[in-house]
Formats: C-alpha cells, sequence, structure tokens
C-alpha cells in the first residue's frame, strides 16, 4: 500500500487524538507537526502524544514545515471564533501546494451555504496552490451529513428527516464555546443563539446538503434556541452552574419543504445526564449518541455511540471520529480536482489501512 504523506497542524484534543493514530498507520506517514504553543516546539511527536519517540520534532515554523514533500495538511486549529486565523493558515497550506482536510471552519462542510468572502478565499487558494479541500464539519459534522445520507439511501420514501447531537457538556473539553452559545448563562441573559439567522449560518449547511441529495426545495429554516434552569446550583467535572442558569440547552433548526418541517437539525447538550428530564435522550448512552430517524417508506432509527478505546469518554470518542473522517478522505481529495469538496462530492469512505493497525502501547491502553 502506498502511504500517504500528511503533516498535522494542531495538536489541541482532536489534533493529538487522530496524531496518535497516523504515527501507526498503514495508510499514512507524518512529516511534519504543526503547533502553536511555544511549550511544544521541538518536541519529539512520540513524546506529545505519549508514544515511543519517532525522530519527528514538533515545529512552529509553518514555511519550513510545509515546505516538506506531503499530499496533504489535516487541520485542528482554534475554534471558529478564531475565523482569521484559520483562514490564514488554510490558504497558507493549500498556496504550499497542499491538499487540506479539516474540522474547523463548519461553514465549508456544505461550500454551496458558505459566506461568499470565505469560500472565495479558499477557492483561490485552491486555484493558486492547484489544490483540493474538504472539511468534514465540526459537531461531528458525519452526524448531520453522512450518517443520514447513507441512511436515505434505503428508503423508497422520505416523509422527515431528524438528525439529533446529544452531548455530555459537563466533560466537553472546549468549555468557552459551550457557554459562548449559551450555557451555563443566566436566562435573563439573551443567548447568542438568539440571534435570528445565526442557526441557519451554522447548521444550515448540512440542512441544504440533505435537501439538495432528496431534490427537494427549503422554502425557509425556523430557529429554535431553548435553555433549562437548574434550580441548584450543579458543580460537574468542568465547571460549575449556578441556579436559575441553564444547565442544559436545546438547538434545533428545522427546514420547510411543501409547507412543513421535514428536515430536522437538533442538538441537545447537558452539564449532567439528570437535568432537563423531559427532553429526549439517548437510548444507548446516558449521555452520548448521535441518533438518526427517518420517517417514511421504511421509518429508520439509528443510534451511534462514540467512546474512546480506553477511558469510554464519549467526547473523546466523538472527537476522534471527527477528526478521522476528514483523515480518511485524504485519498479522494488529493485525487479530486482543485476546488472544495463536500460529502456529496466523496465517495463511500470506508477507512482504508485501518485494520493494518499496530496496537497503542500498554500504558496508554
Amino acid at each position: 500500500m502506498d502511504r500517504f504523506r500528511v503533516i498535522v497542524w494542531g495538536t489541541g484534543f482532536v489534533g493529538l487524538a487522530v496524531l496518535r493514530n497516523l504515527l501507526t498507520h498503514p495508510a499514512y506517514e507524518v512529516v511534519g507537526v504543526l503547533v502553536n504553543d511555544p511549550a511544544k516546539e521541538g518536541r519529539d511527536v512520540g513524546d506529545l502524544t505519549g508514544l515511543p519517540a519517532t525522530g519527528l520534532k514538533a515545529s512552529r515554523d509553518a514555511d519550513e514545515v510545509l515546505s516538506r514533500p506531503a499530499e496533504a495538511v489535516c487541520y485542528f486549529g482554534p475554534s471558529a471564533l478564531h475565523m482569521e486565523t484559520n483562514l490564514a493558515h488554510l490558504t497558507k497550506a493549500l498556496r504550499a501546494g497542499k491538499n487540506v482536510v479539516e474540522t474547523t471552519v463548519g461553514a465549508l462542510q456544505n461550500p454551496e451555504r458558505a459566506p461568499a468572502a470565505i469560500r472565495e478565499t479558499i477557492e483561490a487558494a485552491c486555484r493558486d496552490g492547484g489544490t483540493s479541500f474538504f472539511s468534514g464539519g465540526i459537531d461531528p459534522g458525519f452526524g448531520n451529513d453522512l450518517l443520514p445520507l447513507t441512511l436515505l439511501g434505503l428508503c423508497g420514501r422520505v416523509d422527515r428527516v431528524h438528525t439529533t447531537e446529544f452531548l455530555d457538556a459537563g466533560s466537553y473539553p472546549d468549555q468557552a464555546s459551550l457557554a459562548s452559545m449559551g450555557l451555563c448563562s443566566s436566562l435573563e441573559e439573551a443567548a447568542l443563539l438568539g440571534t435570528p439567522g445565526l442557526m441557519t449560518s451554522i447548521w444550515g449547511g448540512p440542512l441544504y446538503m440533505i435537501a439538495r441529495a432528496l431534490g427537494v426545495e427549503v422554502e425557509e429554516t425556523i430557529e429554535r434556541y431553548e435553555r433549562w434552569a437548574t434550580p441548584k446550583a450543579i458543580a460537574f467535572e468542568r465547571g460549575r452552574v449556578e441556579a436559575g442558569c441553564a444547565a442544559a440547552h436545546r438547538i434545533q433548526l428545522a427546514g420547510v419543504v411543501d409547507g412543513e418541517e421535514r428536515i430536522v437539525i437538533d442538538h441537545i447538550h447537558r452539564v449532567t445526564p439528570d437535568v432537563a428530564p423531559d427532553w429526549p435522550r439517548p437510548a444507548s448512552d446516558p449521555a452520548h449518541a448521535n441518533r438518526v430517524e427517518i420517517a417514511g417508506s421504511p421509518n429508520i432509527v439509528q443510534e451511534t455511540v462514540l467512546a474512546d478505546e480506553f477511558t469510554g469518554d464519549g467526547n473523546a470518542g466523538g472527537c476522534l471520529a471527527t477528526g478521522m473522517r476528514a483523515v480518511n478522505a485524504i485519498p479522494w481529495v488529493v485525487a479530486a480536482a482543485p476546488g472544495i469538496l463536500s460529502t456529496l462530492d466523496l465517495p463511500l469512505i470506508a477507512g482504508l489501512g485501518g485494520m493494518g493497525h499496530a496496537h497503542a502501547p500498554p500504558e496508554l491502553r
């Protein structure tokens, strides 16, 4: 098997999880690792990941690392709140002749729905570098496009599609992102997600992708944001929510087709599994799951639980799966004509080389 040479850019929660898998993966060869933290610069990549020494050193010199021969950059940058930084990094990689797969700029999950300025910036870099770009989405994207799109191929008739992400928000590593949405906030304060049009700009991409796949037109989107106030303060794994503040929130975007809400993207985040008891909850796990419900012929309910292989942590499992979904698209992204790709442009991706993997050392199990 020919190995794809890759550069991993970003070693936060997702980047490190992916890097641990790529270092022993038979389909990929890691030829460079770019970090932001000065404390990580110069450290052996094995040391960063808890694996044996590799001889490969982490670097903050993007120009030097991007000059190395490689087919792709796997980009796991800061959150979408840092759009200017992310676009600067992504365009630098693309113009350096490196194809890019990433999980940071969720707006590009569906390039047809991306803001024109962002889409045109990436398209120009792809033209200049003769490269291709694929965003796998961030929350995780495959829960709102890949999973429902695959199941829709089993149907003779589709009346309604409803995806739900259930998240254990209390152990989620990026508490700042959840707080920026409105979790743990006072219900007396206006929530960011109450801003008209914001939810459609964030989650409209996969919703409209589903509509395109089904050959229907979305007439409008309906945005709903709810917060569940806790009657008493709750200390949870990564923080604390005060009485009267949101210990759970629900983010729902519905697409209207033929006058009815027929495509729904839903998120339910709880700081502990027992709050918001009247809201839907997963059937397969106390806190984590991605559920797809299709009403039609046949009716389909699929619930997917992702968990870390050693700890069982759902956040770790979900974040790794988000990253690997993008990485496993590399063979097809490399082969594609220059430009931005979406899930609808890619074939079935089954995880090339995944069964030839070396096991992690016992100390990591």
